[in-house]
């Protein structure tokens, strides 16, 4: 499979994923928007979408969102390609397909994901025990999902928290690619330490540090269910 890859920037990238397409032989190409222009969509089997600082709103600021949700569109509605998005990865499929998205509280942290009874029963997030555990880091959410859109789970303080349209496009708004080498990543070379202690305080950004780091390993499990879960959903026809 050949996957295309858009970066909000060059710490947010795929994380622990990109193991998983190693060891499965998956060829990837990743695109920082901030920095270059996709390429077109020929050639590629499937598209992913990450995390980043900015919201889904700002085009003013970003114009390169509206391109970049215009792709989205096209890969999903009309060509139907498999389709991963974390974070605001998740937030632009809404988007792209008619949803909407606001602000809301933030959340950072480990925080407990529920699933729905829609998201036990199907392919995406099957293994997965509910609750789960997962990494968030967000204050923007999904508002409004998108027609024929399938909620899989939810969490006290997001209502959509996964979310799949058709048989082969999943947003999650928890980062199932933040294991501790990732997170820590994101914090150092990325510089975003200053603003997990904005947001948390210094106690706080320490805690979830070390939450991070003590639940990766059942963070990785569940990533690599997904994973899993993800290429059998996008080998359907």
């Amino acid at each position: 499979m050949r996957i295309l890859v858009l970066q909000h920037g060059h710490v947010e990238h795929p994380g622990r994923l990109r193991q998983f397409l190693a060891e499965d032989g998956h060829d990837w190409q990743a695109v920082v928007l901030t920095e270059e222009a996709p390429p077109p969509l020929d050639g590629f089997d499937a598209l992913w979408v990450m995390g980043g600082a900015m919201d889904v709103w700002e085009e003013e600021a970003h114009p390169w969102l509206r391109r970049e949700k215009a792709l989205i569109r096209e890969a999903v509605a009309e060509r139907g390609l498999p389709y991963l998005g974390l974070c605001l990865g998740h937030q632009l499929l809404a988007e792209a397909l008619g949803g909407a998205c606001a602000d809301g509280a933030v959340e950072v942290g480990m925080m407990d994901v529920h699933l729905t009874e829609e998201g036990a029963s199907g392919v995406f997030l099957d293994g997965l025990e509910s609750p789960f555990r997962a990494m968030q880091w967000h204050h923007a959410r999904v508002e409004r999902v998108p027609d024929g859109a399938r909620v899989l789970a939810t969490s006290p303080g997001t209502a959509v928290e996964a979310m799949a349209w058709g048989p082969r496009a999943l947003g999650l708004q928890f980062h199932l690619e933040a294991d501790a080498g990732t997170f820590d990543g994101w914090l150092g070379k990325g510089g975003h330490r200053g603003a997990l202690e904005r947001e948390l305080g210094q106690a706080g950004a320490d805690a979830t540090v070390a939450a991070n780091r003590a639940e990766s390993p059942a963070l990785i499990r569940t990533a690599e269910r997904v994973y899993i879960n993800w290429l059998q959903a996008a080998a359907q026809a």
